[in-house]
């Protein structure tokens, strides 16, 4: 019985460690697009490194390139903020082997998009 257990216990940590490993990599470019409220899409851009928990890096968007701000890693659960032209932009997003999904918040308008990883 406590062979099966210690088995159990062992192959839900190894799980949870690949798991981990898989999510955790979005150091490196990452693209997508996002359509406003009105209609207009706009191509984005972002550029993370992660130490720890701690993401820094940059956004690009046709606005210029800003500093990632409040940056934070968390299992596959990713927040950060970016400053254009003095309006505090919230990003929390979730990430997947191929891509993060992006929630944005720009005013009163909450949006969505999925980046993938830059070639």
């Amino acid at each position: 019985m406590k062979k099966k257990i210690f088995t159990t216990a062992l192959l839900s940590c190894f799980f949870a460690i690949c798991l981990a490993a898989v999510f955790a990599d979005i150091n490196g470019k990452w693209a997508g697009s996002l359509t406003m409220a009105d209609g207009n899409t706009i191509p984005l851009s972002y550029s993370f490194k992660v130490d720890g928990e701690k993401l820094t890096g940059t956004a690009q968007s046709p606005q210029g390139e800003v500093n990632i701000e409040d940056g934070k890693v968390k299992g596959d659960d990713v927040t950060f903020t970016v400053n254009v032209q003095g309006m505090d932009i919230p990003h929390s997003g979730k990430c997947y082997t191929d891509s993060i999904s992006m929630n944005i918040t720009v005013g009163e308008d909450k949006l969505h998009t999925v980046l993938k990883k830059a070639k």
